[in-house]
C-alpha cells in the first residue's frame, strides 16, 4: 500500500519542484504542457522548477517556448521544438473523442451530417487562410463567422453576436499552425513559420503516459478528465507498461496505475523545500484532489469555482493557500496556513514571496498571515 504522502513526494520529484536549477530542455512538465492561466501561470511554474525565465528574453520573443490552445481548450506552454509533435499528441483519437471535446458544438454538426473531425479540419483550413500575421481573436472570429456555414456557429448572449462555437475555435487553432502570443488580452494568434502537424510523436509527449508519469498513480477516469476524452478512448490508449498500484485512501474497487519504470521512484520518494504554487500549477491539476488535501472544506478553499488561490507547498504537502495583493506600487502576499508553521518554514515562505515579487517586476511590500 502506497501512502498519500509518498504519492505527494513522488509528484514533487517527478515534476521537479524540488530542484533549484534547470532548463527548458530538461523540464519534464513541458512534455504534458504547462497551463498558462493568470499572472502566475506558465512562466512562474517554470521558475518554480528552476528555469531562469528572465534569461529567456521577453515573453513575446521566446525562441524556446510556444503557447498553444490544447487540452481542455486551455492555453498551455510547450517547447517550441516539440510543437509539431504536440499538435499530433493532443489531437482527438476518434470521431467520438472529438465530439466529446467540443461539447454542445457537436450537435448541430451531427444534425447537418458533418463529421466533427472534418469540421475541425475545415475550421483549421479557414484559419490558415485568414491569419497571415498576428491577429487578435475577435478579428479572426469575425472573419470565420463570414466564412463558415451555420452548423459551425451559435448565438452568444454575452457578446450579443453570432460566432463560432468556442471549443472548435480553440482546438482548430493548433491544427492550423497558430500559436498564442503570450501576455495578450484579448488573445492574439500568429502563424508558426513552416509548421506542419507531425505524423507521429515521442512517447514522452503522449498525454496519457505524461499524466501517469507526472501525476500518477491514476485511474482511467482521472486521466480521461484531464485529457477531456471518453474513458473508453483513454483505456484504448493505455500504456502496455502501466501496472496496478494500491494507494491509501482510494475508493473501494478503484484501480490506480503507474508506469512500471516509475515504481522505484514512487516507493522511495522524498521531498523537501517550499514553493508558492500558482493556482493552475500542474501539481494542483491532478484529478484526485483528495490525495493532496483530505479535508473537504480545504478542498473547496483551494479549488473554488471562481477565484482560485495558490497553494503553499512545504516538503511535498499543501500547508496552506496564498493570494497576491497588488495596489499601485505595493505588492503583498497573504498566506492562510493550514497548520502551525515553524520559524524556518515562515522564512522559506518569505524567500519565495520575494522571488514572486521579483518575477512580477515589483518589490515585496508585505507578507501577511491570516486565520
Amino acid at each position: 500500500m502506497i501512502e498519500r504522502q509518498q504519492v505527494q513526494r513522488y509528484r514533487v520529484q517527478a515534476q521537479q519542484l524540488d530542484r533549484e536549477s534547470g532548463t527548458v530542455a530538461d523540464t519534464a512538465a513541458l512534455d504534458l504542457g504547462v497551463q498558462d492561466t493568470g499572472p502566475d501561470g506558465a512562466l512562474w511554474a517554470l521558475e518554480l522548477r528552476g528555469v531562469d525565465t528572465a534569461g529567456l528574453g521577453a515573453a513575446a520573443e521566446h525562441q524556446d517556448l510556444v503557447w498553444l490552445w490544447t487540452l481542455r481548450g486551455a492555453p498551455h506552454c510547450y517547447r517550441r521544438a516539440d510543437a509539431p509533435q504536440v499538435a499530433a499528441a493532443v489531437a482527438p483519437w476518434s470521431e467520438t473523442d472529438a465530439a466529446k471535446r467540443i461539447f454542445d458544438a457537436s450537435k448541430p454538426l451531427k444534425d447537418a451530417g458533418i463529421p466533427v473531425l472534418d469540421a475541425l479540419d475545415a475550421v483549421a483550413g479557414q484559419m490558415r487562410a485568414i491569419v497571415k500575421e498576428p491577429m487578435v481573436k475577435g478579428e479572426m472570429s469575425t472573419r470565420l463567422h463570414e466564412a463558415m456555414p451555420e452548423p459551425y456557429q451559435r448565438y452568444c448572449r454575452s457578446c450579443d453576436a453570432v460566432h463560432l462555437y468556442e471549443m472548435p475555435f480553440r482546438l482548430s487553432a493548433v491544427r492550423a499552425g497558430l500559436e498564442l502570443v503570450p501576455d495578450t488580452s484579448p488573445p492574439v494568434l500568429q502563424p508558426m513559420p513552416g509548421f506542419t502537424v507531425a505524423e507521429a510523436y515521442e512517447d514522452r509527449l503522449d498525454p496519457v503516459r505524461a499524466y501517469l508519469h507526472l501525476l500518477g498513480p491514476a485511474t482511467h477516469k482521472q486521466v480521461a478528465e484531464y485529457v477531456d476524452a471518453p474513458v473508453r478512448e483513454v483505456k484504448a490508449h493505455w500504456p502496455a507498461d502501466a501496472v496496478e498500484v494500491a494507494v491509501e485512501g482510494a475508493a473501494e474497487g478503484e484501480t490506480r496505475w503507474m508506469l512500471e519504470a516509475d515504481l522505484e521512484a514512487l516507493q522511495g520518494a522524498e521531498a523537501s523545500g517550499t514553493r508558492l504554487l500558482g493556482p493552475y500549477d500542474l501539481y494542483l491539476q491532478a484529478r484526485d484532489r483528495a490525495t493532496l488535501v483530505t479535508d473537504p472544506a480545504k478542498v473547496k478553499a483551494l479549488w473554488p469555482v471562481l477565484g482560485r488561490p495558490g497553494a503553499v507547498l512545504v516538503d511535498g504537502g499543501v500547508a496552506g493557500v496564498w493570494r497576491p495583493r497588488k495596489s499601485g506600487k505595493k505588492f503583498n502576499v497573504t498566506v492562510e496556513p493550514w497548520r502551525d508553521l515553524e520559524a524556518p518554514e515562515r522564512k522559506a515562505i518569505e524567500v519565495e514571496a520575494e522571488k514572486l515579487a521579483a518575477f512580477r517586476g515589483v518589490a515585496l511590500t508585505g507578507l501577511d498571515y491570516t486565520g
